[in-house]
């Protein structure tokens, strides 16, 4: 499959004027011949939508899970993360806009089959291969057939994702995936359509199906931009909203914003303001609330639903303490944790290691 990084896709119809419009995701572009999506990877060749980098990465790296971030998801263990070109959002804040942004084929530096992804996380001792620094959703066809020959070999597949999908792509894409963290990135239709291009509802549906139709481990991150969408009504209200459809074992990670790309004019946010999103999101009944891209150990670290007493002590994505029983249970009260965790954490801490898996 791969002489040719263009394969077909089936999510896509012609409309009445000839247009052919992609179906995979809410922003449904249509497209005359020879013309790509907004994502820039999935275009219209000989009347279909096809994938044009079906192969090709932007290179490979192994990370700590608790990167990506997941914290209740194999702690502890290295994870083999990729990612290709193109986006299906505009954030103005994007924080990979190299990798998203970019329209270059030169971007994609790396051909990987499936197969050879599969054996390499295999080989490097990777428990779990993370398709991320762009949305697994534009290259849906090539994720799915990495997931497939992961799990032939044990390993497991996670997507960090922006969620928007349509429902029909979404329910194929989650069947393949065993764990996601999606960004929720405000709780406002104009910051969604003022800042990132695209719209609220399709994500929070997309959330809303992961957590309540699938078997795929579920965490949240909004990362919180001075003055944009960190007032304490937004988050009061995000925060309810949580409880409400997800109930309160949902993780769910508050990260600092730095400048970036096209928003070079805000202020890094400060640790307070992590903090006390962190206190609303507590006050409203969520029990696993965590800060991120700062040093803070309280906001970091896991704590018991029950006796409240730490479970996993964590700072700047290494663990420093682990009082869970083999079976997931707090030592101190037998309160079950929610999440997927081996026996013991993995060793790996904070290193973040490029990798070519021609090499591996």
């Amino acid at each position: 499959m791969l002489a040719s990084t263009i394969v077909p896709t089936k999510y896509w119809h012609t409309l009445d004027d000839g247009r052919v419009q992609c179906d995979l995701c809410p922003r449904f572009c249509r497209l005359n011949e020879g013309q790509s999506g907004m994502c820039f990877v999935r275009a219209r060749q000989d009347d279909q939508i096809v994938l044009t980098t079906y192969g090709r990465s932007s290179g490979f790296c192994i990370d700590p899970i608790e990167k990506k971030p997941l914290n209740h998801f194999l702690p502890g263990t290295p994870i083999l993360s990729f990612g290709t070109a193109g986006c299906n959002l505009a954030c103005k804040f994007c924080q990979n806009w190299d990798i998203s942004k970019s329209r270059e084929q030169d971007t994609l530096a790396d051909m990987a089959s499936p197969d050879l992804i599969a054996r390499a996380a295999k080989k490097l001792s990777c428990p779990s291969v993370a398709f991320t620094y762009n949305d697994p959703v534009i290259f849906l066809e090539y994720a799915i057939d990495v997931a497939r020959a992961c799990k032939e070999l044990g390993v497991r597949s996670v997507a960090k994702t922006a969620g928007e999908i349509c429902p029909e792509p979404r329910v194929e894409f989650y069947s393949h995936m065993d764990a996601a963290n999606i960004d929720l990135k405000a709780f406002t239709e104009r910051f969604y359509h003022q800042i990132c291009g695209a719209h609220l509802q399709p994500v929070l549906e997309t959330i809303e199906y992961v957590k309540k139709k699938t078997n795929v481990w579920l965490e949240l991150t909004t990362l919180l931009i001075p003055g944009e969408n960190d007032s304490d009504a937004e988050i009061e209200e995000m925060t309810q909203w949580i409880m409400e459809h997800l109930g309160p074992d949902v993780p769910h990670h508050f990260t600092a914003f730095h400048p970036d790309w096209k928003m070079m004019d805000k202020p890094r946010t400060p640790q307070s303001t992590l903090t006390r999103a962190r206190q609303i999101a507590l006050k409203n009944g969520m029990h696993f609330v965590y800060t991120g891209n700062v040093y803070d150990r309280e906001g970091g670290s896991t704590y018991c639903s029950g006796c409240k007493d730490i479970v996993i002590g964590r700072t700047s994505w290494e663990i420093l303490s682990w009082n869970l029983s083999p079976d997931g249970k707090c030592r101190n009260c037998g309160t079950v944790c929610p999440g997927v965790f081996e026996a013991q954490p993995g060793h790996w801490g904070a290193k973040r290691v490029p990798v070519a898996l021609n090499d591996a």
